[in-house]
């Protein structure tokens, strides 16, 4: 966490000092950027404030050959686990600070948290968003009790604006980083899932940029056992963590771009904090495709009916990828950790799943514009089982024969064998049909 304000002292970090990226430190070492104690503490002290969210079996397990426990932090009241971390550095700050109040400018999950909490604490908050931001967004934030302000084209301009409010007016000017009382928060989840689930083998985390529940959690796991093996999810499109990794200090990929559909995943790296924990505590780093990530979206909101954003999903993309085959028969804890997708963005995920799970497939084919004709059509497709979705004919600018009508079909199946099956069958009845590829 970013702390800026006219006294930077305000917030100070739970320990000042960090090891050089050369020096060679012991478990032990590394755990002094955030103690056990300070995680025990932030646990307490933020027990009643946050969900203690469920850490479930799941019905996937079979799919992939291992115990999958789903820890469901989207069930969050906003949402999203940087409820933790966010609620802890609330409740941290000076009384008269919280009299004062704070200030936050972006539309991430951490200004959502900070705009609920804040709220509930009866902390006066301000969330300053660009023109762009989605009105679901601007309508959630004032619900939850923030005064919300409009202004700027881009994230840059309300964040300068935010800093000029917050200079006048003594507010305190928020923006997510990685303070030791921030991760701490974050890291209360790592000792949820240890006391929920007994025996893991390995907890899959998405990691990104942001990658401060990653450090925080791993803080928590390897304090209470060793054993477990820690893995971080990123992003192909956008390899952050791994690429500061490789260089020592905090790096930022040029292909970085926000995009709404990643959130956090795409972030930069934000800290020498989280970047030490990682490098120190985390097993392996991982990175999946985009594909993966949407297939896992659908397979989490078809097996567990639980809809979920990028950064939720990442962590099981891992395994629909096959990046991780040494866990087939281990006890495997998956974090859920977000769940706050538009629903515009919703639909156009799902739809583009379904295609890449070749479940959703489209072909044309010519026929005889006679009656009759259209009628077989529809009996292969009834007789395979297809489901069909939609279906338009053309006939002017048909360039075959005389009397013939091109017809294009969009049809549902169940896999991709299914698939294969319906696209034998109509070979067989009309060899010259055109399978549209994805």
């Amino acid at each position: 966490m970013k702390i800026v304000s006219r006294n930077e002292e305000l917030l100070r970090d739970a320990l000042s000092c960090l090891p050089q990226p050369s020096s060679r430190t012991s478990l032990a070492g590394c755990n002094k950027l955030i103690r056990f104690e300070d995680i025990s503490a932030a646990a307490f002290k933020i027990q009643y404030g946050v969900q203690k969210t469920p850490c479930m079996y799941s019905r996937l397990s079979k799919q992939f050959g291992m115990d999958i426990y789903l820890k469901k932090e989207f069930l969050q009241y906003t949402g999203s686990v940087k409820e933790r971390g966010v609620l802890y550095l609330l409740m941290s700050l000076p009384q008269d600070q919280q009299r004062k109040g704070v200030i936050v400018a972006s539309d991430s999950n951490f200004s959502m948290a900070v705009a609920y909490h804040a709220s509930e604490l009866r902390i006066p908050v301000f969330v300053i968003m660009s023109t762009s931001t989605a009105p679901a967004r601007v309508k959630m934030c004032r619900e939850y009790g923030a005064m919300v302000i409009s202004y700027g084209t881009t994230a840059k301009d309300s964040q300068v604006h935010a800093r000029r409010l917050a200079q006048e007016n003594g507010y305190l000017y928020l923006e997510e980083e990685d303070s030791a009382v921030y991760l701490s928060g974050l890291g209360t989840m790592g000792l949820e899932i240890h006391e929920q689930v007994p025996k893991l083998d390995a907890v899959i985390f998405p990691a990104g940029g942001h990658c401060g529940l990653l450090a925080g959690s791993a803080a928590a796991l390897k304090h209470l056992n060793p054993h477990i093996s820690v893995i971080g999810v990123e992003s192909e499109s956008f390899p952050v963590l791994q690429q500061s990794l490789k260089a020592g200090h905090p790096t930022e990929d040029q292909a970085c771009n926000n995009h709404h559909f990643y959130g956090d995943v795409s972030g930069v790296c934000f800290g020498s904090n989280s970047l030490q924990l990682t490098g120190k505590l985390v097993d392996k780093v991982v990175a999946v495709r985009e594909e993966d990530i949407l297939i896992s979206m659908l397979r989490l909101l078809e097996y567990e009916r639980a809809t979920v954003d990028a950064e939720g999903a990442i962590g099981l993309a891992a395994l629909v990828a096959g990046k991780l085959p040494e866990l087939k028969g281990k006890r495997v804890a998956i974090v859920i950790c977000s769940g706050n997708l538009e629903l515009h963005l919703l639909q156009q995920c799902v739809a583009r799943a379904l295609t890449l799970d070749n479940r959703v497939c489209r072909f044309s084919l010519v026929i005889s514009d006679c009656p009759g004709d259209m009628s077989k059509l529809l009996e292969i497709l009834a007789r395979e089982e297809a489901r069909l979705l939609d279906i338009k004919q053309e006939r002017t600018f048909v360039t075959s024969e005389l009397f013939t009508v091109k017809v294009t079909c969009t049809v549902e199946t169940r896999d991709k064998i299914h698939t294969a099956q319906l696209r034998n069958a109509l070979l067989e009845r009309y060899p010259t049909t055109a399978w549209t590829e994805r």
